[in-house]
């Protein structure tokens, strides 16, 4: 159960709660300031004069306020999912309000499919850039040190990404207090400049953001595809909501995170306005020499977290792609006895290092990668507004739908803006994100279709279940001692490894159980609401569990729970065989899929993890029934 569901309103644990949600949520967001306004400045090639400075000052202080405060805290975290948050779970609200097979319905899957596929670019962008621009700092001790900044960040990602095997959760304990550290950190920089130069306040004055549109508004639309690095992570806000509920987090971000970020900027804004040459590494020039090395270090150790949060979930992101019917089976191995949320996926853990070594040596400093980020984060607000039209209107009463609509459209055209301004660093290295977006997208639509028609070409013909019960019970084959197991997707027809299996060797079990697992649209299914048992003749029951999409299906946990619901149906695990159905995909006479597509598929359903482990039965007694499907 998400720790949203169960959160009261006891002030101590929202307090533990917010310090755990700055160390994970807010990593991605609070090491920003290591790289924006340097960005800013480079990516237009603007003077540092004193209008352009409080310009930008004030488009950044507004972006947090109207996109990451107004939008995300307030309003999107509304739209939780029994708690859970995230695009995919947003997703899953959505369609309960249109018909599958309807356009709407196929146009909701789209948007939040390619939401969730544009994360995967981010998780490889992400630890890149944010450990290259802490490493960085080493130049700024000494550019004799230069030459080791990249191997320095590649040795650090390749630590980071070992040590995901042993799992976070002792780790863990430590993001907290280092990011609170981290903040204050920030915070402090920010006022010890702004002591200096008080005059940079005035850019919280929205006017400064006018003047700088109105005095060059080509130059200043531009200057968005910058200003958006302030912006990274706050998806993670709402992708997080159920590991520490919506209050511990709206609390760290006002009271601690919002200020801190604010502090900063307007520090190193402050340091610009009386040293224009600090703006070769505005962030760590603000600190006095004698404090360099460590902050340096400090803020590696908080890149470090910031990428450990965009990791865990591109696990978490995957893990409910699959359980939703999204992506093939895989291996997911849990790292903590308590924490549910604590997986690690080898497959996207390989794949993410490996792609993110590539990125830092192929882009090789931090504003290089910069015309790369953004992207995928701006489409994916966008994507998450649209959502939010449907989900947080459909339940409110007329007056609060036109006020809530009224309030996301003003957004909708922020994000539109911020969305339109990146499409401009798709050849700097906005392709990088849109690719792997649309080759995830590929990836999952093709899964998914690919298992629709597969279902369709299996259930042709099949026999319905009700009547075949009662001829075999009527005229029975020979018996045999035991109980078999017979998994299958669907609940109203005989499964094809029966048929099989009655076919070849010509005998039944003297107890026949048919086993179906379904995924629901809610995070977690309560324990009570889990399994359904129907007797369907004297030696033939049915078996019908429901999992959230944040949980994974256990065989032998389903088992022990029937017996406790009817201890007549006990389960000797020797004498109980549990049957499946091997899939061969050919080539069908008229092709219901594109030749790429179904080659595709084919080889995602050869590297799918077999079921037995994703299901947790005992490989031992398992029985497979191949059959060949033409699609």
């Amino acid at each position: 159960m998400s720790s949203a569901s169960t959160l009261d309103r006891d002030p101590k644990k929202i307090a533990g709660l917010a310090i755990g949600a700055i160390g994970v949520v807010y990593g991605d967001i609070g090491t920003s300031p290591l790289y924006t306004l340097k960005e800013c400045f480079n990516h237009a090639d603007l003077t540092l004069s004193a209008f352009n400075v409080l310009g930008i000052l004030s488009l950044i202080f507004w972006g947090l306020m109207l996109v990451v405060s107004l939008k995300y805290v307030v309003f999107i975290l509304r739209a939780d999912n029994r708690g859970e948050g995230g695009v995919l779970s947003l997703m899953a609200l959505a369609l309960r309000s249109a018909q599958p097979g309807s356009r709407k319905y196929a146009i909701i899957v789209g948007l939040g499919l390619f939401g969730a596929a544009l994360f995967y670019g981010d998780s490889m962008i992400t630890p890149a850039v944010s450990v290259l621009s802490a490493l960085e700092g080493i130049g700024v001790i000494s550019h004799q040190l230069d030459a080791y900044i990249i191997p320095v960040t590649i040795i650090v990602l390749i630590a980071l990404f070992m040590m995901q095997a042993k799992g976070t959760a002792s780790i863990g304990k430590l993001f907290g207090p280092i990011m609170v550290l981290w903040f204050g950190i920030l915070a402090a920089l920010g006022i010890w400049n702004i002591i200096k130069s008080p005059d940079v306040l005035a850019a919280m004055n929205p006017i400064h953001a006018v003047h700088f549109f109105a005095a060059e508004p080509g130059l200043a639309f531009v200057l968005l595809g910058a200003v958006v690095l302030s912006l990274t992570g706050a998806e993670a806000l709402y992708a997080d909501m159920g590991h520490f509920g919506r209050p511990a987090i709206r609390y760290a971000w006002f009271m601690l995170v919002l200020p801190s970020l604010v502090l900063n900027y307007f520090g190193q804004g402050a340091l610009l306005l009386h040293t224009p040459e600090a703006i070769k590494n505005p962030f760590f020039l603000m600190a006095p020499s004698w404090a360099l090395a460590p902050l340096v270090v400090l803020a590696t150790c908080a890149t470090v977290i910031a990428s450990q949060a965009v990791i865990s979930g591109a696990y978490s992101m995957t893990s409910q792609a699959v359980q939703l019917g999204f992506c093939p089976r895989m291996e997911i191995q849990h790292t903590s006895e308590n924490e549910i949320g604590q997986i690690y996926i080898p497959q996207i853990n390989w794949f993410l290092l490996v792609s993110v070594i590539l990125l830092v040596l192929a882009f090789r400093t931090s504003s290089n990668l910069a015309a790369a980020y953004g992207f995928a984060v701006t489409c994916t607000m966008v994507i998450t507004t649209l959502l939010a039209f449907i989900v947080l209107g459909r339940d409110a009463s007329v007056v609060n739908r036109v006020l809530i609509w009224f309030v996301l459209s003003f957004l909708l055209v922020i994000d539109l803006a911020f969305f339109s301004a990146n499409l401009l660093k798709l050849h700097e290295g906005g392709w990088f994100p849109l690719l792997i977006g649309l080759i995830v997208f590929a990836l999952l639509t093709t899964w998914k279709y690919g298992r629709k028609l597969l279902s369709e070409r299996m259930h042709d013909g099949e026999l319905p279940l009700a009547g075949f019960v009662e001829a075999l019970e009527s005229s029975p084959p020979q018996r045999v001692e035991g109980t078999a197991i017979f998994m299958t997707a669907s609940t109203d027809s005989v499964p094809h490894a029966l048929l099989h299996n009655l076919k070849h060797n010509k005998v039944l079990h003297e107890r026949v159980v048919f086993m179906t697992i379904l995924t629901t649209d809610i995070p977690y299914v309560a324990a009570r609401e889990r399994v359904v048992v129907r007797k369907l003749g004297e030696s033939f029951c049915q078996i019908i569990a429901t999992y959230g999409f944040k949980e994974e299906a256990s065989v032998p946990a389903i088992l022990a729970q029937v017996e406790l619901l009817q201890p007549e149906l006990e389960f000797d695990a020797m004498q109980t065989s549990y049957f499946l159905s091997r899939e061969t995909i050919v080539e069908a006479k008229y092709p219901a899929m594109s030749w790429w597509r179904r080659n595709l598929f084919t080889i995602m359903s050869r590297n799918a993890a077999r079921a037995t482990n994703f299901f947790k039965i005992p490989p031992n007694r398992v029985v497979e029934m191949g059959m060949q499907v033409e699609m």
